[in-house]
């Protein structure tokens, strides 16, 4: 291979900006399933994590956040995995979408929840320029889906409520999220990649280079 003066053959066949953010046709077809499954998830949450959020808002109003992150997930999840420009929010709105059509007691605006949750975890790989997809970046994700959560909240009803329950509930949407989606899902990206399951993905390289 010929290569230009000051050239490495590393720079050569290293893969360049564009081609490490383009998607290709397996990240589609997986950021597909990832939403299904995790719509599913959604779904079976939407009964035991609400029953444990009014349980906890009755205890204290707002401590009902701690029980959310699970609904935060599809998005951290997907952009660990995927690692391309929208995946954090495609998979958090496909999730959405599959909860919303099995049917759930939020309706329409369970996309409205999706698109923040999902937008709050995708900055967070953003401002990382999507090159760092460690447990604290996810961790972070999951922290941003819970302040998208928060906001579009307030936004669809939460204003009426007092301070004092809107910065406990805000606390506890970042908690929740950085335990039950960030770092949740982490676990869940490695335990995939060393089952081998992701061998045609960064994050299936990585797990067999530290195993």
């Amino acid at each position: 291979m010929a290569t230009t003066p000051g050239t490495s053959i590393e720079d050569v066949t290293r893969p360049t900006t564009t081609g490490r953010l383009q998607w290709r046709v397996v990240d589609i077809v997986v950021a597909a399933v990832l939403g299904v499954a995790c719509g599913l998830i959604f779904v079976a949450w939407n009964s035991v994590g609400y029953a444990g959020f009014q349980a906890m808002d009755a205890l204290t109003p707002g401590l009902g956040g701690l029980f959310a992150g699970v609904w935060f997930l599809a998005g951290p999840l997907g952009a660990l995995i995927i690692r391309k420009p929208g995946a954090a929010l495609l998979v958090e709105m496909l999730a959405g979408f599959v909860s919303m059509a099995i049917g759930n007691q939020w309706g329409w605006t369970t996309m409205y929840s999706a698109f923040a949750q999902g937008l709050g975890a995708e900055l967070i790989f953003l401002i990382f320029a999507y090159r760092r997809f460690n447990i604290g970046v996810g961790v972070l994700a999951g922290i941003g889906a819970g302040i998208g959560a928060a906001v579009i909240e307030f936004i669809l009803g939460n204003w009426a409520k007092s301070l004092e329950f809107n910065v406990i509930y805000g606390v506890c949407l970042m908690i929740s999220g950085a335990v039950l989606a960030g770092l949740l899902g982490w676990i869940l990206m490695r335990a995939l990649a060393r089952a081998g399951a992701l061998d045609r993905f960064a994050a299936g390289r990585e797990a067999r280079q530290t195993a």
